[in-house]
């Protein structure tokens, strides 16, 4: 008796436009956000970050590299942000590019919290978590890799203003003609710092039970929402990662009620990392269908995704679309490469984080 042969799927799944709230999109490959550190001073993009996301512009959609909501926000030497006249003027290089070249990116919004240095913050202060804890991980500075810096608890009084702070990078990311945005919940920042009981000790109404722990999540997602509108709007988040020195106790029981408030706000989508970001997909057992099931809007899956994985995926229905970060930075042409199974370049670790156009814009095409 002959062996059943397996036989492949369809990798015109992945090319079946679909609607991602508001976007029209025309497949279902996404560029992950990738930090770069390369913006210029003054956290402000350039005309190179313009070529580098234009050349990727085939993607379904695009998600820029994470950028700082408010300078208190930042974590890394030369990382982006949306906060200042500059940087949305520097921002409108690149979605103009992008749009000229027949694609259709979102901007991340983002706030690393805890995961920052002394030398990064305003007048050299501590960074802000939701408690004082110090995360066991490092940071990238002007002297290289160092540990991050004992955090100072957020005041009860601040959170409102730390809300209408996303809600005005939010507004200042359509000024830059950005076609919606990514709220960042997940690797260990700041709204997943709030997420996670390992990081958050509170005993207000935003710590202690997974209701209060959530709270600040849906909030910003809500501020985000009312002003650039639910269908271009986004949130990322991560249930598994450790990254940025988090975890909890209950991670099925907080992620789906995360996910059951989000359904709510009827936002465009959500971007969820799988296991470890970077790492294992499968570090413990996570019912993702069941984080999913309330959950009504696109549903973006990431980390470790292959051609034939991501066929699967999204022909399985267990995701509309797949994120793909390395292979997106090193093949600027990923669709067509995912669509004729044609090789991939790869990815130079060491041009990864800061320099210039060598290991950012000269990956070559298949043409």
């Amino acid at each position: 008796m002959n062996a059943l042969v397996a036989v492949p799927a369809d990798v015109e799944a992945l090319f079946k436009p679909i609607q991602v709230g508001d976007l029209a999109v025309p497949n279902r490959i996404v560029m992950a956000p990738l930090t770069r550190n390369r913006a210029s001073a003054g956290n402000v993009p350039t005309a190179l970050n313009a070529t580098y996301y234009a050349q990727r512009a085939s993607a379904g959609l695009i998600i820029s590299e994470a950028n700082q909501i408010c300078p208190e926000g930042q974590g890394y030497i030369a990382t982006p942000g949306i906060h200042s006249p500059e940087q949305i003027a520097g921002w409108k290089l690149v979605t103009e590019a992008v749009h000229a070249n027949g694609g259709r990116i979102v901007l991340q919004l983002w706030h690393v919290g805890r995961i920052s240095h002394t030398s990064l913050q305003p007048g050299g202060k501590a960074p802000v978590a939701p408690s004082a804890i110090r995360a066991e991980a490092k940071t990238f500075v002007a002297e290289g890799f160092v540990d991050v810096s004992m955090p100072r608890a957020l005041e009860l009084d601040e959170i409102p203003t730390l809300i209408d702070t996303y809600r005005q990078a939010a507004a200042n990311a359509r000024e830059a003609r950005f076609d919606g945005v990514e709220v960042h919940a997940a690797n260990g920042y700041l709204l997943d710092q709030f997420l996670r009981d390992k990081s958050n000790h509170r005993t207000d109404a935003y710590g202690g039970s997974i209701e209060n722990r959530t709270r600040l999540l849906f909030e910003v997602c809500e501020a985000v929402a009312q002003e650039v509108g639910a269908g271009r709007t986004g949130v990322r988040l991560s249930p598994l990662t450790a990254f940025g020195d988090v975890s909890d106790r209950d991670p099925q029981a907080l992620f789906n009620r995360a996910v059951e408030r989000l359904a709510t706000l009827h936002l465009a989508y959500i971007h969820i990392i799988e296991g470890e970001t970077g790492g294992d997909r499968s570090p413990q057992p996570f019912d993702y269908a069941a984080m999913r099931k309330p959950f009504h809007g696109a549903w973006i899956v990431n980390n470790g995704y292959d051609r034939t994985m991501a066929i699967e995926e999204v022909t399985s229905g267990r995701a509309d679309l797949v994120a793909f970060g390395k292979e997106f930075l090193a093949n600027p042409d990923l669709p067509r490469r995912l669509r004729e199974n044609a090789k991939l370049n790869t990815p130079d670790q060491a041009t990864f984080y800061g320099g210039g156009a060598h290991g950012y814009t000269d990956y070559p095409a298949l043409d």
